[in-house]
């Protein structure tokens, strides 16, 4: 149906675009971004999905769970190796942020939550 929208993307608002893809790409073992001269926005992919950051003055992360900012919304990225997948959050910039039987909660270096969720 030509009226059914498709998704495009997923855009994160951040204070700085290329690092924030840098370290999602890093993440999901995805190329290296795309990113506009001046820096107000990057892309990644894998061939289907996309995920961009742009830029935003006076940028504030999210509180989680809750507080002034709460999170709008997440990311759930599946894993089969739980710990390991947790030990490579961390070795590249993500900050724990709870931590429970089949998944866990990390704060990107922007601070937007994510989790990995073993499947």
């Amino acid at each position: 149906m030509m009226s059914v929208p498709t998704l495009g993307s997923v855009v994160l608002d951040c204070p700085d675009p290329l690092e924030l893809s840098k370290f999602y790409a890093r993440l999901l073992d995805w190329p290296e971004p795309d990113a506009a001269e001046d820096n107000s926005w990057s892309t990644i992919g894998n061939g289907g999905t996309l995920i961009e950051f742009q830029a935003v003055a006076n940028y504030e992360a999210p509180t989680w769970p809750e507080g002034d900012r709460p999170q709008q919304f997440h990311l759930d990225l599946k894993v089969e190796d739980l710990p390991a997948a947790h030990e490579r959050a961390l070795g590249i910039g993500a900050k724990l942020l709870d931590e429970q039987k089949t998944f866990r909660v990390y704060a990107d270096p922007a601070g937007h939550p994510f989790c990995l969720c073993a499947c």
